[in-house]
C-alpha cells in the first residue's frame, strides 16, 4: 500500500494506528501472562531460570532454586501485568477519543503481540542466553523451543492477516 506524505499507508486512518500499539502492547503482555501461568505454573514445565544445561543457576531439584525461580517467575508476572496496565488504559483513551475498536482488528493485533512475545522470549531466553527451554526436563528441548517458534510466528502471521482483512474489509466498505 502507498504512504502518504505523513508515512501514514493509504486507507489506514488514525483511528486504525491508534489502536495498533495498545493491541500489541495487550498481546505481548497476555501472551507473557499466559505462557507463565501455563508453563511455569500449571505444567511446570520451566521457570525463569531452570535450564538443565552445565550452566544452571536454578535447577528444579532444589528447594532454594525452586525459591529463587518463584521470586523470578513473580517478577516476570509484574511485568507482564504492568504491560497489560498499560495497554488496557492506552485502548481506554483510543476508545475515549473515538476510536472504534473492530473486534476483528483488535484480536488479529493481539495475536500478532502474542507472537512477537513468542519469538523474542524463544530466541532471547531459550536460544541465545540459555536461561530456560520451553521443557527443561528433557534431554534434547531444542525441538520444544523450535516448536515454541513455530507457534508464535503462526500467531503473527494469522494475528496479520486478521488485521489486513479488517482493514481491507472497512476500505471497501468506504467505497460507493
Amino acid at each position: 500500500m502507498a504512504r502518504t506524505t505523513t508515512g501514514a499507508r493509504r486507507g489506514e486512518g488514525p483511528a486504525a494506528r491508534s489502536l495498533t500499539v495498545p493491541g500489541l502492547l495487550l498481546g505481548l503482555g497476555l501472551g507473557g501472562l499466559l505462557d507463565g501461568i501455563v508453563l511455569h505454573q500449571l505444567l511446570q514445565w520451566h521457570h525463569m531460570g531452570t535450564d538443565h544445561g552445565v550452566h544452571a543457576s536454578f535447577p528444579m531439584t532444589t528447594v532454594a532454586s525452586l525459591e529463587d525461580n518463584t521470586l523470578w517467575d513473580g517478577l516476570f508476572h509484574a511485568a507482564t501485568w504492568l504491560v497489560i496496565v498499560v495497554g488496557l488504559y492506552l485502548l481506554w483513551a483510543a476508545l475515549r477519543n473515538g476510536t472504534s475498536a473492530r473486534a476483528t482488528a483488535l484480536t488479529g493485533l493481539l495475536f500478532t503481540g502474542w507472537g512477537i512475545f513468542n519469538l523474542v522470549e524463544g530466541v532471547v531466553d531459550h536460544l541465545v542466553l540459555g536461561i530456560h527451554h520451553v521443557r527443561d526436563d528433557l534431554g534434547g528441548p531444542l525441538a520444544w523451543d523450535l516448536g515454541f517458534l513455530a507457534f508464535g510466528a503462526l500467531l503473527v502471521v494469522v494475528g496479520l492477516a486478521l488485521v489486513r482483512n479488517d482493514r481491507r474489509r472497512c476500505g471497501a466498505a468506504k467505497r460507493p
